[in-house]
């Protein structure tokens, strides 16, 4: 099938574009300036050229995301140009990767790709809403990020169920080739982890003199992932754990 990847650069999307080539689908890679093999120009923070890279498309996999700009133009107005723009008549499946929790986690990136999704399930388009947990290497910048000398502290009770990020690329591509859903889908990684188990297996894998320090958060967005809300309700999950991972 002919395949759009929209982020197909990024941390997720360059991998679901090596594993649809690899099973034999004909890849193109959205992105501003169109470079990469297969890449082709494609903005949609201004909906410049997006009907030409859209043009045949069976399937679009719409990955690209801003979590650390604009995020509501980049997520939500970017997400109502692509609907505008997709080729309807060709249109077989639309899959959309999201986040577990957008829909419990009172944070501004999340209330932003729930917006998106809702979009999405308004276009009147077969889509799917892949909701996905927390990358293995995600975690790892953010702790990397935490550190504060000798001292890594982190959020306590705070739970998560982080995923191999090439798991889930091929769980994406199974989803984007498959039938639609129509609804939400969810895939995570193979076991639940707190922050402060996810810092002390980092820190003796990657900064064994760093010790962890579980500290008390406030706030409603702290309750959230106490209570779960980034954790999974169903769906698929990949194998590889945290400790794999790091070793790895």
């Amino acid at each position: 099938m002919h395949v759009l990847v929209t982020g197909g650069t990024g941390r997720l999307g360059r991998r679901v574009v090596d594993q649809l080539q690899g099973t034999g689908h004909r890849v193109r890679q959205m992105s501003r300036r169109g470079t990469g093999p297969g890449g082709v120009r494609g903005d949609l923070a201004t909906g410049r050229d997006l009907p030409a890279a859209l043009a045949g498309a069976e399937v679009v996999v719409h990955a690209a995301s801003d979590a650390r700009g604009d995020y509501w133009q980049a997520d939500v107005a970017g997400t109502r140009r692509l609907v505008q723009a997709v080729d309807r008549e060709r249109l077989r499946h639309l899959v959309f990767v999201s986040i577990v929790g957008v829909d419990r986690i009172p944070y501004g990136y999340y209330h932003a790709k729930f917006a998106a999704e809702q979009v999405l399930l308004g276009s009147g388009l077969p889509v799917t809403l892949l909701r996905i947990t927390q990358f293995h290497d995600l975690v790892d910048e953010l702790l990397g990020t935490a550190r504060r000398g000798p001292l890594l502290p982190v959020p306590m009770g705070w739970r998560a169920q982080p995923v191999d990020v090439g798991e889930a690329a091929a769980y994406t591509a199974t989803v984007a080739t498959g039938a639609v859903s129509g609804d939400v889908v969810e895939f995570s990684g193979p076991e639940e982890l707190t922050a402060a188990e996810m810092a002390r297996a980092w820190a003796a894998a990657r900064e064994p003199g760093a010790r962890v320090v579980a500290t008390p958060v406030p706030g409603r967005l702290s309750a959230a992932f106490r209570d779960g809300a980034a954790l999974p309700t169903g769906g698929a999950r990949g194998h590889r754990t945290y400790q794999e991972h790091l070793r790895g």
